[in-house]
């Protein structure tokens, strides 16, 4: 991978040459909008991989997490922050915060969204579970499309933004 970053805020346009441009393996696929796993499943196909949930959170402190998990996976808010190293409790981030740091709106948030955060503002985790998955489906920037790419590609990806994920087991927060 040898690819600059574009510049931000990065679309899906951009991104995608971005992926392309880094080698990355990846499959878009184009689909009506979809605000919930619900709507995801209902849509998907015959779309291979793991299929991810992803949650903008902040803490008391004001400080920003994205997780994204395995679509089925239960998730404690009363003690994700304890996981993920939060200060207290988790809220959800805003959608004015979300659009700033990772360029997205409510129901289009993803993991590739970090490539919008050069500042380091956002801390982003991803379930070991998911990574079980050789490949995994994240929307790109748009809930519109899905985009397969392999979980190594995608941990690559994160590191190639500023953001060392990281990997926690969250079925043992259930």
């Amino acid at each position: 991978m040898s690819a600059d970053l574009p510049a931000t805020p990065v679309t899906r346009a951009t991104l995608l040459d971005y992926l392309a441009a880094c080698a990355f393996d990846t499959l878009t696929v184009d689909h009506p909008a979809l605000f919930t796993v619900e709507d995801s499943r209902k849509l998907r196909g015959e779309i291979e991989g793991g299929h991810t949930k992803n949650l903008f959170l902040k803490d008391k402190k004001g400080n920003y997490f994205l997780l994204t998990a395995q679509e089925d996976t239960q998730i404690n808010l009363k003690t994700l922050h304890k996981l993920l190293g939060g200060s207290s409790r988790f809220s959800f981030g805003s959608a004015d915060r979300m659009e700033e740091f990772l360029g997205v709106t409510p129901g289009a948030v993803t993991a590739f969204g970090i490539i919008n955060d050069r500042a380091g503002r956002v801390t982003f985790a991803i379930d070991s579970k998911l990574l079980q998955h050789e490949k995994i489906n994240c929307h790109p920037l748009v809930n519109t499309a899905t985009t397969t790419i392999s979980s190594n590609d995608l941990m690559s990806f994160a590191t190639a933004s500023g953001h060392d994920p990281i990997i926690v087991d969250l079925s043992s927060e259930i």
